[in-house]
């Protein structure tokens, strides 16, 4: 069998290209740095999430567990965050902040516009994950799923403070 020899340039060119895409991918899947959204927060019923400890009324918010190590428990219901929408979250820099998410309804988003907190908030699972914030500013909190009629008015806000400016005392 006489292969031209343009078919043979063209057919080496597609294996570079396949070998690039399976290396990419693999790098894509295992790289360091690249991490999946954590899933062992845990489980919850979605009927008795307010009674939870985590989630109840003086459980939400900014909690200090540790010398430079805060966690945020955030409770998304159709169509707002608490806290986040009726009062801001509000954290310091450069401290490794850890959010603990859960829905009491339906599905929801929780993406923290301009970083790369994107995640989506499932009734009964309690997600969990890090970030921290390097540079002081005010960031929007949106649901990127459908949750409702009321779903385009489902947003938030997170204020990320100077160390010197954050009261740990008021967490």
């Amino acid at each position: 069998m006489d292969i031209h020899k343009y078919e043979k340039i063209w057919l080496a060119v597609a294996l570079v290209f396949i070998v690039g895409l399976v290396a990419t991918v693999t790098y894509g899947a295992l790289g360091p740095g690249i991490k999946m959204v954590s899933d062992n927060g845990g489980t919850i019923s979605p009927a008795n999430v307010t009674q939870s400890e985590r989630f109840s009324a003086q459980g939400r918010g900014v909690h200090k567990v540790g010398p430079n190590h805060y966690e945020v428990n955030v409770l998304a219901r159709q169509f707002l965050f608490m806290p986040g929408t009726t009062q801001p979250i509000t954290v310091p820099t450069d401290s490794k902040i850890t959010f603990y998410y859960t829905s009491a309804d339906v599905i929801h988003g929780f993406e923290i516009v301009g970083t790369n907190v994107n995640t989506m908030v499932i009734p009964g699972q309690v997600g969990k994950m890090t970030t921290r914030f390097e540079e002081p500013g005010e960031y929007g909190i949106i649901c990127n799923e459908y949750c409702g009629s009321g779903h385009h008015t489902m947003e938030g806000k997170l204020n990320v403070v100077p160390k010197s400016e954050f009261n740990a005392s008021e967490v």
